[in-house]
């Protein structure tokens, strides 16, 4: 549990550290972008070490109905990651578009899982995306969202793309061992 724990504070620290701590980030320079990629690759390391070697205490168990839910929220989350490049009729709604997909992200797999590990890790992911987008909103203010027309081509394009993406997700997801429709 300590590994599992120690990965997702090296992630906080690793995405917070510029914000929290501009001065230091700047004295850095370019190599800081070098450790601070290091930290967040031992961050995701030392997460899935701890997640795949807890055992778990299980508070609910897959349920269809929650599979379905985790899985229409894992869409949207990419539908939102891939939003941010393409700049579709979304991304004049939602301001932080990829946050918002990692909050999305992160609730579909508390609920499909249900066990303290993974209340540890998504809940902890979570938690982490909540606090980045209150640090940025602070620091940076709410700009108006800019006025985005809808272009069909864009439009067709982000969803084309989100499905591609979720498929090649789902595909090594499943050949990782951790099931994604059943």
């Amino acid at each position: 549990m300590v590994t599992l724990i120690a990965g997702v504070f090296l992630w906080f620290f690793g995405h917070l550290f510029g914000r929290i701590l501009p001065s230091l980030r700047a004295k850095l320079g370019m190599p800081g972008k070098g450790i601070m990629a290091l930290v967040l690759i031992l961050s995701i390391y030392l997460m899935h070490q701890g997640y795949s070697s807890i055992s778990p205490i299980v508070f609910w168990d897959r349920h269809p109905a929650l599979v379905g839910i985790n899985n229409l929220l894992v869409l949207i989350a990419v539908y939102l990651f891939v939003a941010s490049g393409f700049k579709p009729w979304i991304s004049g709604k939602i301001r932080h578009l990829q946050l918002s997909g990692f909050k999305a992200w992160a609730i579909a797999h508390i609920l499909v899982n249900g066990d303290s590990s993974s209340f540890i890790l998504f809940g902890g992911l979570l938690i982490w995306s909540v606090v980045q987008l209150i640090i940025i909103n602070k620091q940076d203010g709410k700009p108006a969202l800019p006025s985005v027309s809808i272009q069909p081509f864009k439009e067709i394009l982000a969803v084309l793309s989100t499905f591609v993406v979720y498929f090649l997700i789902s595909t090594v997801h499943q050949g990782l061992g951790y099931p994604v429709f059943g």
